[in-house]
């Protein structure tokens, strides 16, 4: 789950993480309001949507003006930029080309920035730890660093039993180029941040720029704060701060079904039980000549309404031109996906070919309900064999 940077920010700054002040407004006139209560000289407005590159985007109604992070030096100007930012659909090149519209903006005290720098902590599966990854070169992407300046990244695995600890923190201080009381604040923040990520449960933390100011002050000037959706049962406050206006309309659907979807860019749509095997099944379409239109995991305990909710969002993509079920029935049984994929092929008036390859538990029922169904199911022997067919019966569909 992705948050908003204000509310990153504000969830930061409870653990003791320095960031600029600043405040949430949903209406120009909000923004004035926010502006007023900071102070000047200097704002930055920021326009809220849960992709990077804001700065840079343009918006589609003006694509030669400014984008959706702008610094204002006279509060009867902030009125006038917020309103050509709220409301607006604002393009980077994280939104694609269709953008998002800004339902919200940020309003920040300037900052003397001196130096920007780069800082984030998140999980090194090749090392199967809590990793801080930092560089000297902030307000950049951090995939280009790597790929021209790779000797300008820092990485510290930390033991799980040992916490970050202060000598870590000064080993990534003094990497920054840090000195005198830049690296004590530097130690506090990372401090700070650690216990965050780990106390929420958070996927990523990530501080770009980090910057230091002209008075030496260490701060995090942008923030992006991830969390694991799996953990959220136990953060019920971090679910509150969820902007279903930012989701996919099938992938909030999906949320509210306990279904893990993500849509992609095929049109031979899936629904599989367990992440490894619906890996599985999009590379086997792949390597049969098709494309995947989505990956969802019905999860290995689904009832007859949730395989049914499952088969109308998968339809419901009108890229889609074939399914795919494939089923290895251990604690889901393979009769209740049968049942749910008849119940919802008549409830949508299925028009696209249907592949089903079950096996496991119940098998030879499931097998008879869909053969008794009177729908023009196509039963497949082995992945293989599922993949082979749902990729010839959509093109000759075609």
């Amino acid at each position: 789950m992705n948050i908003h940077e204000y509310q990153a920010k504000s969830l930061l700054k409870s653990y003791g993480v320095a960031v600029p002040r600043g405040g949430v407004a949903f209406t120009p006139a909000e923004a004035v309001e926010v502006a007023k209560t900071l102070g000047g000289p200097v704002w930055v407005v920021k326009a809220q949507i849960h992709a990077g590159g804001r700065g840079a985007g343009r918006f589609k109604d003006n694509p030669e003006g400014k984008g959706g992070v702008r610094i204002v030096r006279a509060v009867d100007q902030i009125q006038h930029n917020a309103g050509e930012m709220l409301g607006h659909v604002l393009v980077t090149k994280q939104t694609g080309p269709e953008g998002k519209e800004v339902r919200r903006l940020y309003v920040e005290e300037g900052c003397d920035i001196a130096r920007e720098l780069y800082l984030a902590i998140l999980i090194d599966r090749a090392t199967a730890r809590v990793t801080v990854i930092a560089s000297t070169e902030g307000g950049m992407e951090i995939e280009e660093v790597a790929a021209t300046h790779p000797d300008k990244i820092i990485r510290v695995a930390i033991d799980p039993a040992v916490g970050l600890k202060p000598f870590h923190a000064r080993q990534i201080a003094f990497g920054l180029k840090l000195e005198g009381k830049q690296v004590g604040a530097a130690v506090k923040f990372l401090q700070g941040m650690y216990r965050a990520f780990v106390e929420l449960d958070a996927a990523l933390v990530e501080i770009n720029p980090l910057i230091v100011t002209g008075g030496g002050e260490v701060m995090a000037l942008d923030a992006k704060v991830s969390f694991d959706d799996n953990a959220l049962f136990r953060h019920k406050d971090l679910e509150d701060l969820r902007d279903e206006t930012e989701m996919d309309r099938s992938e909030l659907e999906a949320a509210q079904h306990d279904l893990n979807y993500i849509k992609l860019d095929g049109n031979i749509g899936c629904m599989v039980n367990g992440a490894g095997l619906a890996m599985a099944t999009m590379d086997i379409i792949k390597l049969y000549g098709g494309s995947p239109a989505n990956f969802l995991d019905v999860g290995g305990g689904a009832t007859r309404e949730k395989v049914t909710a499952a088969f109308k969002l998968i339809l419901s993509d009108p890229h889609c031109e074939g399914i795919l079920v494939n089923i290895f029935g251990g604690i889901m049984r393979c009769d209740v996906i049968a049942e749910g994929v008849v119940a919802a092929a008549r409830e949508v008036s299925l028009n696209v070919p249907l592949v089903v390859r079950l096996e496991g538990t119940n098998v030879e029922l499931g097998k008879k309900i869909m053969s008794t169904s009177g729908l023009p199911i196509i039963a497949a022997d082995n992945l293989a064999d599922a993949a082979e067919k749902v990729v010839k019966a959509v093109k000759e569909a075609a």
